[in-house]
C-alpha cells in the first residue's frame, strides 16, 4: 500500500447534531461500563452490535456490510466507522471517532489495535460476535483474553431511564398520528401500498417537526388487508383492499434506533360475526396482558395465566407468537432483548423502567371463520406503583372497522355489525 492510501483517519466534519439525551444521561452510561470493568477486572470494551453502539454512544449504525465498533476505556470512548459514512458517525455521537478505509480487507482490526494498546482483558458482545469474527479478534489481538459483556450491557439497556420514556412517549405520538393517516385513506379499491405511503408520509413529516434535522431510516410501516395478514412482518404489496377484509397496521418510527411500535387490527367496512368473536376475544386477553404489566411479575407468571384464558377462549390454537417483549433501542437485523419476554420459558422479573410491548397475535388459517391475522401493540412503560400505557390511539371494533363514505358515523354502528 502506498504511503498516500490511509488506513484510519479522523474525519470530524462540520458540528455534532442535536441529540435527545443530555451530555449526563451519555456519560452515565459509559460510566455504568467502567464500574462493570473494574469489578470484573478488564482493561476495555468492544461493542460491535447496532443497539450496544447506539446505546453508548448515540450513533445509530448501519455496516452496510463493514463492521462498526465502539472500544471504551477507562478515559475514552470512541466508535470506529467505515471511511464511507464520511463525518455522520462523529456527529450523531457523543464520543470520538475513527474511520477505516477499505483499501485493506484488516483496516478494521488496525483501527482497533490503535484504541486497544497493552489490553490484557477485553470485553465483547459474545451474542453479537460470530465464530469467524472471534477468530479475527484472536488474530489481531494475540494473547488477548476475551470476555462476555453481552448479558451485563443487555440487562443495563433493559432498565430505561427518563430520558428514554419521553422518547418513547414522543415515539407512541408520531406513531399515532401515521396511523391516523393511514386510516383517512383506507377504503375498498385502495391499494396496500398507497395507504403505507400516506402513514409514512405523516410519519416524516411528524419526525421532522418533533426532532429537526433528526435521521429518518429505519422505521417501518406495514398494512396488509385479508391473507396477508397472516405474518406480522408481511411486505406491503399493490393487494387492493376488499370490503369485509381484516386489515393490519403497524406503525413505527425510529427515533435516535428507539422504536415505539403500534400495531392495530382493523376491518374495511364491516366485519362478519366469526371474525368479530375472534377479534374481540383476542382483545379480551390483550386487555389482560394490560393488566398484568407491574413491577415484580414473572413474564412466565404473565405468560402462564394469558395461556389459561387463551385456552378458555379455544385460542391458544391460533396463537403464534408469545404476548410480547421489551421495545425501546433495537434494530430489525436483531430484534428485541430475549431475556425479557412474555412466554413461558422466560423468568425474568419486570422491574420499574423496563418498557414491554404487548402484543398478542392470532393467525387463523385461510378458510376457516374469521381467517386472518390479529394483533394490536401497545407500549408499557412499568413504573414504581403499575404501569404506564404510552400508546395512545383506540382499539376493537367500536373504533377500528373502517367507513369509507363521508358519512361514517351515524352508519358506523350498522356496518360494523354487517347490517
Amino acid at each position: 500500500m502506498t504511503h498516500d492510501m490511509l488506513q484510519v483517519m479522523e474525519w470530524h466534519n462540520g458540528d455534532k447534531l442535536l441529540q435527545p439525551f443530555s451530555d449526563q444521561e451519555m456519560a452515565r452510561r459509559q460510566d455504568d461500563v467502567r464500574r462493570w470493568m473494574d469489578a470484573q477486572t478488564v482493561d476495555a470494551a468492544l461493542f460491535t452490535s447496532s443497539q450496544g453502539i447506539a446505546y453508548y454512544s448515540g450513533w445509530f449504525c448501519s455496516g452496510f456490510g463493514r463492521k462498526c465498533g465502539m472500544v471504551v476505556s477507562p478515559t475514552a470512548a470512541t466508535t470506529i466507522s467505515s471511511a464511507v459514512e464520511g463525518g455522520q458517525p462523529w456527529r450523531q455521537g457523543f464520543h470520538a471517532n475513527i474511520s477505516y478505509t477499505d483499501w485493506r480487507r484488516d483496516n478494521f482490526f488496525h483501527a482497533l489495535r490503535q484504541l486497544t494498546p497493552k489490553v490484557g482483558r477485553l470485553a465483547i458482545e459474545l451474542d453479537h460476535v460470530s465464530a469467524k469474527f472471534l477468530r479475527q479478534l484472536e488474530a489481531a489481538l494475540p494473547g488477548v483474553e476475551f470476555v462476555d459483556i453481552g448479558q451485563a450491557s443487555m440487562w443495563t439497556q433493559a432498565i430505561k431511564s427518563a430520558e428514554e420514556h419521553e422518547l418513547l412517549r414522543a415515539g407512541a405520538r408520531i406513531a399515532a398520528q401515521s396511523a391516523t393517516a393511514a386510516l383517512g385513506l383506507i377504503a375498498p379499491g385502495i391499494a396496500e401500498f398507497e395507504v403505507g405511503i400516506a402513514a409514512a408520509a405523516a410519519m416524516h413529516r411528524a419526525i421532522a417537526a418533533t426532532f429537526p434535522g433528526a435521521g429518518m431510516t429505519g422505521f417501518d410501516v406495514l398494512f396488509q388487508s385479508g391473507i396477508h395478514t397472516d405474518g406480522a412482518h408481511n411486505p406491503v404489496t399493490d393487494k387492493r383492499i376488499k370490503a369485509g377484509e381484516v386489515l393490519s397496521l403497524t406503525c413505527s418510527p425510529m427515533l435516535f434506533g428507539y422504536s415505539s411500535t403500534l400495531q392495530r387490527t382493523l376491518f374495511c367496512e364491516h366485519a362478519d360475526k366469526a371474525s368479530l368473536c375472534i377479534w374481540q376475544k383476542n382483545l379480551t386477553v390483550h386487555r389482560r396482558a394490560l393488566d398484568l404489566i407491574r413491577p415484580g411479575a414473572l413474564c412466565s407468571d404473565i405468560a402462564r395465566e394469558l395461556s389459561d384464558l387463551d385456552r378458555q377462549l379455544d385460542l391458544l390454537k391460533y396463537r403464534s407468537g408469545g404476548y410480547g417483549e421489551t421495545t425501546g433501542l433495537q434494530s430489525n437485523s436483531l430484534g428485541c432483548d430475549p431475556d425479557v419476554a412474555l412466554r413461558k420459558d422466560c423468568f425474568s422479573e419486570l422491574l420499574p423502567g423496563m418498557v414491554i410491548c404487548v402484543d398478542p397475535m392470532l393467525m387463523v388459517p385461510e378458510g376457516a371463520p374469521g381467517a386472518g391475522g390479529y394483533r394490536d401493540t401497545d407500549v408499557m412503560i412499568v413504573t414504581e406503583a403499575g404501569a404506564e400505557r404510552v400508546t395512545n390511539f383506540p382499539l376493537g371494533p367500536d373504533h377500528n372497522i373502517i367507513l369509507a363514505h363521508h358519512n361514517r358515523e351515524p352508519a358506523r354502528m350498522q356496518k360494523k355489525m354487517g347490517r
